[in-house]
């Protein structure tokens, strides 16, 4: 593609998401809702890149599911996912009660009593429903600011929209890229705060191995060494919709660090802990996992790349 045409791509992709932006939020909610849903299903017919891969990571999740099975939730798992970019249109607009009732928290004491305790948490989150509202429940309701990382998007003025997007909603951001990024998530955890992290993809060459769903997947390192290098508490969450309007979440028990081993060692076995938290996750509610890149690494080239 030609600079000019990718310029021009960028322009487009970037007017589109302002568009969303300033024209759903305005939109009666069942009208959005039935829009969304609309989208979703007309992306899922077209059985374009992103819905194969869909489904491919999906047959992994559930080995037993025959074609009609996958179809099938692959197309719960387009909704759901036209469901999160609806619902964040919208999150800017919505009063802290109603945040509050969109999202009901199970074993919320893990995340409040760690905090209390003054250490400094670590959330991590696989990419299952809205992690967004998820962060949102956590500034407005339990009113405690975090600090995360976002992944620097083409054109930068996407970038700069979900940057302040996210701010907007409470949250301190930092650009994925450079080296910066985890000695400023130490400090706030060595000064009590919250840190929370997507950590259910990683292709760079410091990712960790984990066992996903029987084959080899590589995963973040970072939840994991800033745990160990700051003591604060890791903590897996998982998200969920169930039909309502109300998506659910559950804060599962700390990662215990383990007391023996190198540091790769310990790394290595509280990443696969996530891992595994994540997986239970996704079991449950295959739907409601949004993963549409290539995962595992027999899916990517030696070099890490997509086949």
């Amino acid at each position: 593609m030609s600079a000019g045409a990718s310029d021009l791509k960028g322009r487009l992709t970037d007017g589109l998401y302002g568009l969303g932006w300033s024209a759903v939020k305005t939109l009666p909610e069942p009208a959005a809702a039935r829009l969304f849903r609309t989208i979703a299903d007309q992306v899922w017919k077209r059985r374009g890149k992103s819905v194969l891969r869909l489904e491919s990571n999906l047959a992994r999740v559930v080995p037993d599911a025959g074609p009609e099975r996958l179809a099938e939730l692959s197309k719960a798992g387009m909704r759901s996912y036209m469901r999160y970019w609806m619902e964040s249109f919208r999150l800017p607009t919505w009063t802290p009660e109603r945040i509050k009732a969109s999202i009901d928290v199970k074993d919320a004491h893990h995340l409040t009593e760690g905090l209390d305790a003054g250490n400094g948490v670590i959330i991590a989150l696989p990419h299952l429903g809205n992690w967004d509202l998820a962060g949102a429940w956590v500034t407005t309701d339990l009113k405690v600011p975090f600090t995360t990382v976002a992944e620097r998007l083409e054109p930068a003025t996407l970038y700069d929209r979900f940057v302040a997007y996210r701010e907007g909603l409470g949250m301190e951001v930092l650009p994925h890229s450079g080296g910066a990024a985890f000695g400023t998530l130490a400090r706030r955890l060595r000064a009590g705060g919250l840190v929370c992290l997507v950590a259910d993809r990683d292709l760079s060459a410091s990712g960790v191995e984990v066992s996903f769903f029987g084959s080899t997947a590589r995963m973040p390192a970072g939840p994991a060494l800033l745990a160990q290098q700051t003591g604060a508490l890791l903590m897996p969450v998982t998200l969920w919709y169930d039909g309502t309007p109300v998506m659910k979440a559950r804060v599962h028990p700390a990662v215990e660090a383990p007391t023996e081993g190198t540091r790769t060692e310990k790394t290595s076995a509280m990443t696969q802990a996530l891992a595994d938290a994540f997986a239970g996750g996704i079991a449950e509610h295959p739907e409601d996992w949004h993963m549409l890149q290539r995962l595992w690494l027999d899916d990517l080239d030696p070099r890490g790349a997509p086949k």
